[in-house]
C-alpha cells in the first residue's frame, strides 16, 4: 500500500497537533507543513522530520491530503484551491465563512470526487462514540459548553467558536429538518457574543436548548438526553457516559423505579482518531463521518443563530 503524501496548511496551536499526527500515523507521508510566518513553520517542519513552506500554492497538485487550520477568513480559499488541484481535505470548523462558500465546496468535491470532511473533533469523543441512539430519538436535549476566555479564537463569535460543536452533534443525532430558532446572547469580555442560548425546534418534534460560554471561570462540556423511557448524560469533558431507565420494580406505588449504568471512557487521543478516520475514508473512497454537508448544515444552524443574535 503506498503511503499517502500528506501537508498541513498552518502551524498556530492547532495545526502544529495535526502536523504530528500525520507524523505518527502508519501510511501517511507528511511532506511538509506550511505558514506565512516562516519561523512558526520551520519549527513544526524540525519537530516532524519535514520541510516548510511559506505559500501554500507550492503544494497544489503535489499531494494527496491537506489538513487546512488556518484562520476561518481563509478556509474556503485554501480549500477550493487544494480540492481543485485534486487532494482530498479536512477543514477545521467551521467549515467556511458562508454556506454558500460550503456549497461550493461541496460541488468542488463531488466533481473532482475527492473527500471532504469538516473537523468537529467532538464528534469523535470516546463518550459520544459508545452512545446508541439508533431505536430511539431524543424529544429533548439540553447541552452546556463553557470555557474561560481565550484570545486564540477571538475572530468569531461563542456560536462559531463553542456553540456549533453541540449544534453539528444535535443536527446528525435528531434528523430532522429545523422548524424555528430562537437565541438570545450577551456581550460581556469582547465586541461579540460571548455567552448564547439557543433554542431549536425540529420538525420532527425534537426539541434542543444550546447554551455556550467563553466568559466562565469553569469548563464544562455536558449534554443531556432525554426519551420516553430513558435519560442520557454525556460528559465530554471528562468522558463520562451515564444512562438513567425505567426500572421493573416501583420506588412508590405506581411509580417506576430508575435504574442507572455510568461508562467512563479512557483518555483517548480525538484528533489522531479524527485523522485516522479521514485517511481510511480516502483509502476506502467512503463519505467521513462529519463530511462537507454536515458541515454546511452546522454551519447554516449557526448562522441563523447568530442571526437572530444580532437582531435581538
Amino acid at each position: 500500500m503506498n503511503a499517502l503524501t500528506c501537508a498541513v496548511v498552518g502551524t498556530g496551536y492547532l495545526g502544529k497537533f495535526h502536523a504530528e499526527k500525520y507524523a505518527a500515523l502508519e501510511g501517511c507521508d507528511l511532506v511538509a507543513v506550511v505558514d506565512s510566518n516562516l519561523e512558526a513553520a520551520q519549527g513544526v517542519a524540525e519537530k516532524n522530520r519535514t520541510r516548510a513552506v511559506t505559500d501554500y500554492r507550492e503544494l497544489l497538485g503535489k499531494v494527496d491530503a491537506v489538513s487546512i487550520v488556518v484562520p476561518t477568513s481563509l478556509h474556503f480559499h485554501v480549500a477550493r484551491d487544494f480540492l481543485d488541484a485534486g487532494s482530498h481535505v479536512l477543514v477545521e470548523k467551521p467549515i467556511t465563512v458562508t454556506v454558500e462558500e460550503a456549497d461550493e465546496l461541496i460541488d468542488l468535491a463531488r466533481k473532482r470526487d475527492r473527500r471532504l470532511m469538516v473537523g468537529h473533533l467532538e464528534r469523535f469523543n470516546a463518550a459520544l462514540l459508545g452512545l446508541d441512539l439508533v431505536r430511539e430519538k431524543p424529544l429533548f436535549i439540553e447541552s452546556h459548553r463553557l470555557a474561560p476566555f481565550n484570545p486564540r479564537a477571538n475572530d468569531v463569535s461563542v456560536v462559531l467558536d463553542l456553540m456549533i460543536h453541540d449544534i453539528d452533534i444535535i443536527l446528525d443525532i435528531v434528523d430532522s429538518e429545523v422548524e424555528r430558532i430562537d437565541a438570545k446572547g450577551v456581550t460581556v469580555l469582547t465586541s461579540d457574543t460571548d455567552i448564547a442560548n439557543a433554542r431549536i425546534t425540529f420538525r420532527n418534534g425534537s426539541v434542543a436548548n444550546v447554551t455556550a460560554s467563553r466568559a466562565s471561570l469553569k469548563v464544562e462540556r455536558k449534554m443531556r438526553m432525554f426519551m420516553p423511557n430513558r435519560y442520557i448524560s454525556v460528559d465530554f469533558q471528562n468522558r463520562v457516559l451515564a444512562q438513567y431507565r425505567k426500572g421493573e420494580r416501583e420506588m412508590f406505588p405506581g411509580v417506576p423505579e430508575i435504574t442507572s449504568e455510568e461508562s467512563v471512557f479512557e483518555n483517548g487521543d480525538a484528533l489522531m482518531e479524527e485523522i485516522r478516520h479521514f485517511v481510511d475514508c480516502i483509502r476506502e473512497g467512503r463519505e467521513p463521518l462529519v463530511s462537507g454537508t454536515a458541515g454546511r448544515r452546522a454551519l447554516a444552524t449557526a448562522t441563523e443563530i447568530t442571526r437572530l443574535l444580532k437582531t435581538a
